[in-house]
């Protein structure tokens, strides 16, 4: 990754907390909670998943960034959804936290050296090392890249949330 790409890659990164407020301000409740199939995430699960990614990409890369021969732990996303609150939580506060962790993540990948894109961490799911630059790129799209995915469609919710909700959240 070059000094261009990376300044893409965080740019890109900086507006996914915007465009999840916009697109998911004024939803309903039966909006927010509603869940096609069991193993189907909701609206706030999605922000609870978002809110709670970042937190893991922030322990991830200072992990690379600071130790010597990190081991990043797993996760089970599904685990986290269904077992850390997030459908209790108003989804404004969901979306600040996410925001917020973004930011701080943004700030510290902000001040990194070209050097430091190529720090890792061994991923034990991946069996292999996983760089900062890797990271980055997961970061920028985690919450934009549109591709298929397990979580509600956009059909299948409809209303305001439409096009940009499910264009965001889709990785």
């Amino acid at each position: 990754m070059n000094e261009l790409e990376l300044k893409q890659r965080l740019e890109a990164a900086e507006k996914s907390p915007k465009q999840i407020a916009a697109a998911v301000s004024g939803l309903p409740d039966k909006t927010l909670r509603y869940k096609p199939a069991p193993d189907k995430w909701c609206v706030l699960e999605v922000l609870g998943h978002l809110a709670d990614i970042e937190v893991v990409y922030a322990y991830r890369i200072r992990q690379m960034l600071a130790d010597k021969k990190p081991v990043i732990a797993p996760m089970d996303g599904d685990d986290w959804a269904r077992n850390l609150g997030s459908t209790e939580t108003p989804p404004a506060e969901l979306v600040a936290l996410y925001g917020l962790n973004r930011h701080a993540n943004l700030r510290l990948l902000r001040r990194l050296k070209p050097a430091d894109l190529a720090r890792s961490a061994f991923h034990p799911e991946l069996q292999r090392e996983v760089t900062v630059a890797e990271m980055i790129e997961k970061m920028s799209g985690h919450g934009g890249r549109s591709s298929p995915s397990n979580r509600t469609t956009e059909e299948e919710v409809g209303g305001k949330i439409g096009r940009t909700f499910m264009t965001i959240i889709r990785w």
